[in-house]
This record gives C-alpha cells, sequence and structure tokens, in this order.
C-alpha cells in the first residue's frame, strides 16, 4: 500500500486541516500519517484558539514516521510560526523528502488567520524553496508574490514570481475568483490550467486542505504531477458539489461520496 504523510493543522470538528487531509487520504486507497503541529479549536463558522505544539515534538513526530514508515509523498499544512516552520523545513531537508507539496495555510474559511502575519518572510525563505509543489489560493498568492490578482495574466505574473522563489512547481487556485473555479499550475516551462464548474455552495470548509492532500495522494499513487493535480482538481470538485450542510457556518466537503458509492476502483494495481 502507498503512504503518504500529512504534516499540518489540527481541526477538531473534522472538515479542515490533518482530519481532512487523512480522509483524502483514506478515499484514495492510501494509508495516512500525521504530524501535528497546531491545535486548532475551531468548527465550521470561527477559530476560537490556536496551541502550537512545540518545536522538538514536531520534528520527533516526524522522525517517528520515518524511522518506521517512510511515506511516498508528503503534505505540509498549517505552519503559523517561524519556529514551527524552522522544524518542519529541517525534517523535510533532514529526510531529503521529495514529493513534498505545500498548503500555504494562511486563513481558515471563515477568515480567521492561522499564520502569524509577520511570518511570511520566514516562509518564503525556509519553507517555499523546499517545495515540489506550492498550492497557495488567490489571497495566499498575492500575499507571497506581492502581486494583486484580477484576472489570468495576473495569476501567471504571480506564478512566475513564486517559482523563482525556489519550489519546483506552483499551482494557484481560482477559487476566489469570479467565473469558472479555474487553477493554474506551472512548472518552469508552461502553464496548464484546471477548470471546473463555478458550485454555488457556502460548504466551502477544508478545501484547500482536502485539495493539496489530495494532489499528495495521487503523487504517492504513482501519478506524475500535472495528472496528479487533475485527478485531484476532479476529486475536489466532487467533493464541494456533494457538500455537507452541517454546523453553523462553511460546512465541510463529502471525502467520500464517491467511495461511498462506487467503492474503491480503478487503482488495484497501484495499492499493493
Amino acid at each position: 500500500m502507498r503512504k503518504a504523510l500529512t504534516i499540518a493543522g489540527s481541526d477538531c470538528s473534522g472538515g479542515a486541516g490533518i482530519q481532512a487531509d487523512l480522509k483524502a487520504f483514506s478515499a484514495h486507497g492510501v494509508y495516512g500519517m500525521s504530524a501535528i503541529v497546531s491545535v486548532v479549536a475551531e468548527n465550521t463558522a470561527r477559530v476560537i484558539d490556536i496551541f502550537d505544539v512545540s518545536p522538538d515534538m514536531i520534528a520527533k513526530q516526524i522522525d517517528a514516521v520515518y524511522e518506521d514508515i517512510p511515506p511516498d509523498a508528503v503534505k505540509v499544512g498549517m505552519l503559523s510560526q517561524p519556529c514551527c516552520m524552522a522544524a518542519v523545513a529541517g525534517k523535510i531537508q533532514e529526510y531529503q523528502m521529495q514529493k513534498v507539496v505545500i498548503d500555504p495555510v494562511m486563513y481558515a474559511k471563515n477568515g480567521c488567520p492561522l499564520m502569524d502575519p509577520g511570518a511570511i518572510d520566514q516562509l518564503i525563505e525556509t519553507v517555499i524553496p523546499l517545495a515540489y509543489l506550492l498550492t497557495p489560493n488567490i489571497p495566499e498568492a498575492e500575499k507571497i508574490s506581492g502581486i494583486q490578482i484580477q484576472n489570468q495574466a495576473d495569476m501567471k505574473e504571480a506564478a512566475r514570481k513564486i517559482l523563482a522563489m525556489g519550489c519546483r512547481a506552483v499551482l494557484i487556485k481560482g477559487g476566489h475568483a469570479v467565473g469558472d473555479a479555474v487553477d493554474l499550475l506551472y512548472d518552469g516551462e508552461a502553464f496548464y490550467p484546471f477548470s471546473a464548474q463555478r458550485i454555488q455552495t457556502k460548504n466551502t470548509h477544508g478545501t484547500g486542505c482536502t485539495y493539496s492532500s489530495a494532489i499528495t495522494a495521487n503523487l504517492a499513487l504513482g501519478y506524475p504531477l500535472q495528472e496528479a493535480v487533475g485527478r485531484a482538481k476532479t476529486y475536489v470538485t466532487t467533493a464541494i458539489r456533494h457538500s455537507l450542510a452541517i454546523g453553523n457556518g462553511c460546512g465541510p466537503t463529502h471525502h467520500f461520496w464517491d467511495l461511498y458509492r462506487h467503492g474503491l476502483s480503478g487503482d488495484a494495481d497501484l495499492l499493493d
């Protein structure tokens, strides 16, 4: 069985963070493991509080995974403070992690900050250069690149600037734009758009976490980057289309809708 590790924050309401990542891994038939960076008391409506795990404990969780069950791909999510970033970056380098998908989570779906605004420079200097793929949404891409994004030309300019920071590829997600949800992948040689009809729903809690972890799962299964993104885009669109109207805020996506109806199929040769 292929294996994936998520290094991120924990969402006690189950829709985002570590919980969403593990659900997405499982939905793809990938064995999921986790290293918790922050414990977040949140629900669909608000973030109540954040407790950051010590850098030493973050490092030891990653050590525990790598000494026993080395993953085939790694997803990195919420890193709230520079010390958390330094701990994770150090372990990425120590274990020479290759297929690392980094989702630079800055805000919860309800707008509550999940990253210290003063930590963006540290993110750019120590974390982004280690990414096989960086997956910012438009507001995150604007913060990282310093470019205001109003159209696809701006997305391309921001992608070029972000790629120059050292990551191998960048996927700017278009969920915050108008019209169809068009994401733009740039690998330094070409741009690849991934489009889906926009779904009119408020229940999108955890979509960014789910999308990046679905990409990670597909990379763990052996798919090349462009195909991994395309498969993940189809998966997250289905999860949004059948999202769950639970909670008082933005409800979560349905990570297992397709699995509940069709079971595991198509990847049997990759699961052994």
